[in-house]
C-alpha cells in the first residue's frame, strides 16, 4: 500500500492541520489593526507555500473554459468568506468558531433539497437541524440568545463559503492541487486588496505590530490543511471523510481549552462539538 495516495493520512494531516491554524489564526488576530491587510498576508504565505508543493503533484490543468467560469464566480465569494472570517475570527474564540463554521454543512444539505431536487431524507434533515441548535446552544446563555455582529458576521461567511461551494463542486481535479489551491488564495487576497484598498504602508505596520513566526504558521497550514482535505476527498468519499474531518471540532475545544485558557462555556462546547460530529454522520451516511 503507498501510504502517499491513502485517504486516512490526508484526513489525520487535516485534523492536526486545520486545528493548528485555527488556534494559531485566533492568537494572529489579538494584535490585529487592518483586518484586510492580515488577511491579504495569511492569503500571500498560503499561496507560496503551495506553490513550493506543486512539482510533487501531476501538472494538469483544466481545457474546457466552463471550469475557469466556475472557478471566478466561486473565488469572488471564497474572497468575502476569507476576509469575513478574519473579522470574526478576532471577536470570538477559536472553539467558538470551529462550531460556527459547521453551519456551512446545514447550509449546503438545506440547499440540495431545495434547489437542487435532492431526494429528501430525514436524517440527513435532522442532522442539519442539529447543527443549526449546537450552534445555539452555545450562544444561548441566561435565557437569551444573543447575537452580536461577529455571530452575524460568521453566518454571512457560511453562506458567503456555501455559494462558493456549489459553483466550484469537483473543480479541484482539473487542477494540479496545491496550484488550484494557490488560486483560491492568492486571486483572493488580490480582490481583497483592490476592493478595501490596502495600501502597501498598510501591509508593512501590520507585519510591523505581529508575531512573525505566528503569521508563517498561520498561513503555511492554511494552505496545507486545504490540499490535505482536497486529497482526501479525491481519494475518498466525501460521505466517509467529512464525518472524520469534523472531530477536528473536538480536537479544537480541547486545544483552546489548554493552550488558548478558553474555558468558558466549556460542557455547553464540549456537548455541541459531540453534537456537530453526530450531525455530520447523520447528513453523510
Amino acid at each position: 500500500m503507498n501510504l502517499l495516495n491513502h485517504w486516512i493520512l490526508y484526513v489525520i494531516l487535516y485534523i492536526i492541520l486545520s486545528t493548528i491554524f485555527t488556534q494559531f489564526y485566533k492568537i494572529a488576530t489579538q494584535n490585529l489593526k487592518n483586518a484586510g491587510a492580515l488577511t491579504v498576508i495569511l492569503e500571500i504565505i498560503g499561496v507560496i507555500t503551495a506553490l513550493l508543493i506543486c512539482p510533487f503533484f501531476n501538472l494538469t490543468f483544466p481545457t474546457n473554459f466552463e471550469v475557469w467560469i466556475f472557478l471566478g464566480l466561486s473565488i469572488i465569494f471564497y474572497a468575502i468568506t476569507d476576509r469575513v472570517n478574519t473579522t470574526v475570527r478576532s471577536g470570538i474564540e477559536a472553539s467558538t468558531f470551529s462550531i460556527l463554521k459547521q453551519l456551512s454543512t446545514t447550509f449546503l444539505t438545506l440547499a440540495g433539497f431545495l434547489f437542487l431536487n435532492e431526494e429528501f431524507i430525514f436524517h440527513k434533515f435532522l442532522g442539519a437541524m442539529l447543527i443549526i441548535f449546537s450552534n445555539i446552544f452555545i450562544f444561548y446563555k441566561k435565557g437569551e440568545f444573543k447575537m452580536n455582529r461577529y455571530i452575524g458576521l460568521g453566518v454571512l461567511a457560511n453562506l458567503s463559503f456555501t455559494i462558493a461551494m456549489f459553483l466550484d463542486v469537483n473543480l479541484s481535479k482539473h487542477f494540479n492541487l496545491p496550484f488550484y489551491v494557490a488560486m483560491t488564495l492568492g486571486i483572493p487576497a488580490i480582490l481583497i486588496a483592490l476592493t478595501e484598498k490596502i495600501k502597501i504602508s498598510e501591509v508593512k505596520e501590520e507585519l510591523k505590530i505581529a508575531n512573525k513566526k505566528i503569521l508563517l504558521i498561520t498561513g503555511i497550514t492554511w494552505s496545507l490543511s486545504i490540499i490535505a482535505q482536497l486529497r482526501a476527498y479525491q481519494l475518498q468519499k466525501v460521505s466517509i471523510v467529512a464525518p472524520i474531518c469534523s472531530l477536528s471540532v473536538i480536537l479544537n475545544v480541547i486545544v483552546g481549552y489548554l493552550f488558548l485558557k478558553e474555558r468558558d462555556n466549556l460542557p455547553r462546547k464540549i456537548i455541541a462539538a459531540i453534537l456537530i460530529v453526530i450531525s455530520i454522520l447523520l447528513i453523510k451516511i
